[in-house]
């Protein structure tokens, strides 16, 4: 049976992108143990940094430019959906204060129009959210390439062997922590040579 040979394991990215599914021997844990345990490893002479993507792609100056546009425009839509949530407010209020003298059709058809326009409301806003997140997805998947490339650089020259997201480590030394060199030589267009 193919699931008892293999486990899966998921690797979730940062920033709304999609998980990633990779599929792993049951026995690279075993392999991995040995190694470790066999003293002349070439995993303990292997090293290994940390960068808070979130946290460096929010401090860079395009990460901070790109959330004043999606501030702008996150605005922008909220003030459309509470200026129509305000008139529909405003309308129900009206509408129970005429339900006793309304006639049964007028009423039938305003409760029902009432209704309508708190649906459209909400299609609306589940619209609008939709269209942040795409605008969202566009501005910073350009920045995340960016910001994986100074990265990339930064090990090479640096000599690290791996780079982790820092929110998949419980714990790391400051010295290996590379955010806010990550962050500086991103602004300044990529790390010196």
């Amino acid at each position: 049976m193919k699931g008892s040979d293999e486990s899966i394991l998921p690797v979730a990215r940062p920033f709304g992108y999609p998980v990633a599914m990779l599929k792993a021997p049951s026995f690279a844990f075993p392999v991995f143990l040995l190694t470790a345990l066999a003293g002349g490893s070439a995993f303990a002479e292997q090293r290994v940094a940390v960068v808070d993507r979130q946290r460096a792609l929010a401090q860079t100056e395009d990460g901070l430019r790109a959330q004043a546009t999606l501030k702008k425009i996150f605005d922008a839509k909220q003030q459309e959906l509470n200026r129509r949530q305000t008139e529909l407010g405003r309308q129900q209020e009206e509408f129970e204060k005429q339900v006793k003298t309304m006639p049964p059709e007028q009423l039938r058809k305003k409760a029902e129009d009432l209704q309508k326009q708190g649906m459209e409301l909400q299609q609306t806003f589940v619209a609008y959210n939709g269209e942040l997140d795409k605008k969202r997805k566009e501005m910073t998947d350009p920045l995340l390439d960016k910001l994986d490339a100074v990265i990339k650089r930064m090990a090479q020259a640096e000599g690290f062997d791996v780079v982790i997201d820092r929110q998949a480590a419980a714990y790391v030394k400051p010295e290996f922590d590379l955010t806010d060199r990550a962050i500086k030589a991103y602004n300044d267009g990529g790390p010196k040579k």
